[in-house]
């Protein structure tokens, strides 16, 4: 496929209110996806900028961030080794890999993410026990996103 019909697209997917957009070509295939909660806060940003004495602009950022932090539980966290959907359990109305408050022992099986329709299973880097679940069953993730809290 063509580079600018790709960054048409881009920007197609990013100008617009959907979240994901998927094109076949006779064999290519393109499947171009963004978060909607990311769309969100750039476009409120700006807002809270233009509208805002800049004293309450910079102290509402910081506001805003303050309750994303506790959610973390102390701990090992396990992250996102790809950009994919995340699943918790092999296929859907089966029980989940793993749940909260659950021994698992290092190379367990903790969840599956699907990226370009392969299913990639990851696995606990180290035994304990799993004190938080972040990503909610059929949620999109990004590479690096925290999944699991392993204590």
């Amino acid at each position: 496929m063509d580079l600018r019909k790709l960054k048409t697209l881009i920007d197609l997917v990013e100008s617009s209110g959907i979240a994901e957009l998927e094109i076949s070509e006779g064999e290519e295939r393109v499947r171009i996806t963004r978060t909607v909660a990311a769309a969100q806060q750039i476009q409120a940003a700006p807002q809270q900028i233009m509208m805002a004495p800049a004293n309450v602009a910079t102290a509402h950022p910081v506001a805003a961030a303050e309750p994303v932090k506790p959610a973390v539980t102390e701990g090992h966290v396990v992250k996102s080794p790809m950009v994919g959907t995340f699943y918790r359990s092999p296929t859907p109305g089966a029980k989940a890999f793993v749940d909260v408050g659950q021994s698992i022992n290092s190379g367990e099986t903790l969840c599956i993410i699907e990226a370009m329709k392969l299913l990639n299973e990851i696995e606990a880097d180290q035994t304990g026990v799993i004190k938080a679940i972040l990503v909610e069953n059929g949620q999109p993730v990004e590479f690096g996103q925290p999944l699991f809290v392993i204590g």
